[in-house]
């Protein structure tokens, strides 16, 4: 086996300090390994992403580096301030499998793409929205899984106007407290990542764009506080902001859709917006997210504020069927003392479609066994079990192994509706969560009058449980996975368990990003870049992307072009908000 060095992100030629072009992928030509998608509903990463939810609800008291990040140099990014033109992408939720992240990768980094008749220039600035690496992040997690993919896609720097990019935290780039995050893209004497380049000095950042265009990206995880020096930071930025001028709001999650389920998720960012954006008198246009791994925006009307989740960046597809037709933003049920007027936002589009959607959820019993076979073994030694303490409880109801298994189902299923979310447990997903328990029960018992009914009953013990594992794991596990599935479908109606009905069947397909254009008018037109069908078949190309896909990838423009007005020359600021509005870490 050969053994690749480590190396630095800046270096651009990692193996055997040479400039080569793979033929195939292998690790030892690519220089990193490729990796399968993350199998979500196996044992070892259930039990982990429960335990990762749990310190995740509590990152800010254990695990949160922000506020050392004021030593970081203090840095508006203005590169582009003075561009006529400037071309932007921006694509979240991309460190996945191979196959769906390397395709989103080589489609940003060609010179141009073409997409419903669009001829589409590749952006200037490449911007992460969040979850750069899954399921948790490590050096060597990023290097497989986003830096390779993306260093193969654009393996050198263009000779005309090479590209940067930023990068903004997602709560899997959280799980380590963001040691790998900032040793990768905020590193003070900058780096390399193939052919983009990266600037950042701390985990959030603002960009001056053309034509009075801000982009400001903040790291304000779930319902976390945002910090000092963070709020500091903007508050600077701020002071450079003019009234009239426009704005594009980065978050790591779309707090607008996710309030009803996480209630204090918006607070923060609407107290950004009151105490440091209002005062300045600019307007903030877009607020983007990823976080969900689909496409969805949210707008009063076609010229108004447009709310945006584009995380189809490369992780498994997620559902839009069960987006509300309409949300208020902030939130009613806001526990801020003080908040901005709620406002309703229709929602104007999803990729995929709602009926997509829903077609592609009930695809989980075809799905969900054999992209899971370790899960399907895990339900299969259950009920082997569970079988066989039925079997030997010699006609008693209750024996000590019937207890101990009956507790085990119970207590798994219930934890498997309730403790994969964050949140505190709620009376629906407990009442579902026992009811799955329940069926997996009976279905014990079921299985029990068919193993009594085959011609094993009359062996030792000890026999039946080696015939047991031989003849009836198998198909139990089988049948059991079927079972999860048709729960996770019922439950899905009750938006119990929504992540996990998807997560399950590992969607690969229906990815997408953005990609922005200013214009020399001062306006800006975002377009909706979606691939129906990645790729899964590679073949070596003599120059460019080190690897193009076998056949040619298809994007499209999956919404219409949304384009929005320029900064307004006069606009006098609101009054200023008193600076010792409250904060709603401390209101809440």
């Amino acid at each position: 086996m050969t053994v690749i060095p480590p190396r630095s992100p800046s270096d651009p030629t990692p193996v055997g300090g040479r400039t080569h072009r793979p033929t195939k992928l292998e690790p030892a030509q690519l220089g990193f390994t490729p990796q399968g998608a993350v199998a979500w509903l196996s044992p070892l990463q259930l039990a982990a992403t429960g335990v990762r939810v749990a310190f995740a609800a509590q990152f800010g008291a254990y695990l949160d580096k922000r506020e050392l990040q004021n030593a970081f140099p203090t840095k508006v990014h203005d590169d582009h301030v003075h561009d006529e033109e400037l071309w932007m992408d921006y694509i979240a939720d991309l460190g996945d499998g191979f196959n769906p992240t390397y395709t989103m990768a080589y489609l940003l980094a060609q010179e141009q793409i073409e997409a419903s008749g669009e001829t589409l220039p590749r952006g200037r600035v490449l911007v992460l929205g969040g979850d750069s690496v899954y399921p948790t992040a490590s050096g060597k997690a990023y290097e497989d899984r986003f830096e390779g993919p993306y260093r193969a896609a654009l393996p050198q720097v263009p000779a005309e106007n090479p590209p940067t990019l930023f990068a903004l935290p997602g709560n899997h780039d959280w799980y380590d407290g963001l040691t790998a995050f900032l040793r990768l893209f905020a590193r003070r004497e900058g780096s390399r990542i193939g052919g983009w380049r990266t600037k950042q000095t701390r985990s959030y950042f603002a960009l001056q764009l053309p034509h009075r265009w801000w982009l400001l990206a903040l790291d304000a995880q779930g319902a976390a506080y945002m910090d000092d020096p963070q709020l500091e930071y903007f508050r600077g930025v701020a002071a450079n902001i003019q009234p009239g001028d426009r704005i594009i709001l980065v978050t790591p999650q779309p707090a607008w859709v996710q309030s009803e389920e996480h209630p204090l998720y918006y607070d923060t960012i609407d107290y950004f917006l009151r105490t440091v954006i209002d005062p300045t008198g600019a307007d903030v246009a877009v607020m983007l997210s990823g976080d969900l791994h689909h496409y969805a925006r949210y707008a009063q009307s076609d010229i108004g504020r447009q709310l945006i989740t584009c995380g189809g960046g490369g992780a498994y597809m997620a559902a839009t069927n069960h987006l509300p037709e309409q949300i208020e933003v902030p939130p009613r049920h806001s526990q801020v003392r003080r908040q901005s007027t709620g406002m309703p936002y229709k929602l104007q589009k999803t990729y995929p479609t709602k009926l997509r959607s829903r077609w592609l959820g009930s695809g989980v019993f075809a799905r969900l066994p054999w992209r899971n076979p370790g899960f399907a073994t895990m339900l299969g030694i259950m009920h082997t079990m569970l079988m066989l303490s039925f079997n030997n409880a010699a006609g008693r109801i209750l024996t000590v192994p019937i207890f101990l298994m009956t507790a085990a189902v119970m207590a798994s299923t219930v934890f498997f509706a309730v403790g994969l979310t964050e949140g505190e447990a709620r009376l629906k997903p407990i009442i579902l969560g026992s009811l799955h328990g329940i069926a997996h029960l009976a279905l014990g018992v079921g299985g029990l009058f068919l193993w009594r009914a085959l011609p094993f009953d009359h062996y030792k013990p000890a026999v039946q449980a080696a015939l047991a594992v031989v003849v009836y794991l198998t198909p139990a596990g089988v049948v059991a996975a079927l079972l999860v599935s048709l729960y996770l479908l019922v439950a899905a109606t009750f938006k119990v368990n929504v992540n996990e009905l998807f997560a399950g069947q590992g969607i690969e397909d229906f990815k997408c990003f953005l990609r922005m254009r200013f214009a020399p008018d001062g306006t800006l037109s975002i377009y909706v870049v979606g691939v129906d069908t990645i790729s899964t078949k590679w073949v070596p190309q003599p120059s460019g992307s080190w690897f193009g896909p076998a056949k040619p990838l298809r994007p499209r423009l999956v919404d219409e072009v949304v384009t929005l007005g320029p900064a307004k020359q006069h606009a006098a600021p609101p009054a200023v908000i008193p600076a010792d509005a409250p904060d709603p870490s401390h209101t809440a």
